[in-house]
């Protein structure tokens, strides 16, 4: 059941998001860095990609990590702010790790993400902050790590630091205590818990999470990227509307969206390609993806194939991701093909 490698990561992700609440509460303008395609990554992207693998590789001292970031950029010694960024960064890594580290420690920490994942063998894959905007605003953001052996993804766990912990019928709710970890392994099923609690409720999903005909999506709802860029929300519109789904969508940022079907707050998950080139990277989608199988999904791209892991960092093989419950699953993916190739 891989009893270990769950703890080890519930444990490594449970660290990460009380990083993740430190710097958002003290959220400054030097704490946030450019990437050259602008994608913000914050101080914590490095911070939390140093502790995971820092705790991956204290359990499992020949790790292999596929993880979002690599240290290049924080030797750069040419750029005046790189001192303080790694500062800062050791700081925060240091403040929930067990044994003190030294920033080139932490350094060659985060460049143990740099493998380039495969077909064969065992490796973890990372997303330090999946949701780096949403974290800015103060929306939602996800610390996405997944365990992957021979192409097929076997252990995922989410940390949704600004999610309705045990849910409320609604995403959106702002009421409640925030925080969740999400975790599945395959066979196994999926479970949630309070991020400061050790108690897990399992989550499996019921025929229909908003009506009991399987056949009526009037009261389904779709559950979507906050950011257009990221999904083509004019296509999901029309499919919702080919479908006769009535309500809004459910937009959020991150993989708590495959939380948030998971535990039955939203029906079905949309992510369609917003150009014929993009292509889906592992880290975004690996831990999520086995949450809801777990929990009762069905989850293809849209052309009906199954996630593959096994070919590198990315879904290369795959475009976009269908996600909904498996009595259900059919009949959105044809409301999906009907309007990508109609």
């Amino acid at each position: 059941m891989l009893a270990k490698e769950r703890a080890v990561a519930l444990e490594a992700v449970q660290k990460a998001m009380r990083v993740c609440r430190q710097v958002y509460c003290h959220l400054r303008a030097d704490d946030t860095e450019y990437k050259s395609d602008a994608s913000p990554v914050t101080v914590a992207d490095y911070a939390v990609q140093a502790v995971v693998n820092t705790v991956l590789a204290e359990a499992f001292p020949d790790v292999r990590i596929v993880g979002e970031e690599d240290a290049r950029g924080l030797r750069d010694t040419q750029q005046p702010q790189v001192a303080h960024l790694r500062e800062r960064i050791t700081t925060l890594a240091n403040s929930v790790l067990e044994s003190t580290q030294t920033t080139e420690q932490l350094l060659a920490a985060i460049d143990r993400g740099r493998y380039e994942g495969g077909a064969r063998g065992q490796h973890w894959t990372l997303d330090p902050i999946d949701g780096t905007k949403g974290f800015v605003r103060g929306g939602q953001y996800a610390v996405c790590l997944a365990l992957i052996e021979d192409g097929q993804v076997q252990l995922g766990v989410l940390g949704c630091p600004n999610l309705p912990s045990m849910g409320s019928g609604s995403p959106e709710d702002g009421m409640g205590e925030r925080g969740v970890l999400f975790v599945a392994v395959r066979g196994h099923g999926a479970y949630q818990r309070a991020w400061k609690s050790t108690s897990e409720h399992p989550i499996k999903l019921a025929a229909s999470s908003h009506t009991s005909d399987m056949a009526d999506f009037t009261d389904a709802r779709l559950c979507e990227s906050w950011e257009a860029a990221h999904s083509d929300h004019g296509t999901a519109a029309r499919i919702r509307a080919s479908l006769g789904i009535k309500a809004r969508p459910v937009r959020l940022d991150s993989q708590c969206k495959y939380g948030v079907v998971a535990r039955g707050e939203a029906d079905i998950y949309l992510r369609l390609p917003t150009r014929a080139d993009y292509v889906e990277k592992i880290w975004d989608h690996a831990a999520g993806s086995l949450l809801v199988e777990e929990a009762g999904a069905r989850i293809t791209d849209a052309d009906g194939r199954p996630l593959q892991f096994g070919h590198g960092r990315y879904l290369s093989m795959n475009r976009g991701i269908v996600v909904a419950h498996r009595d259900r699953h059919a009949a959105v993916l044809e409301a999906v093909q009907a309007q990508m190739h109609g």
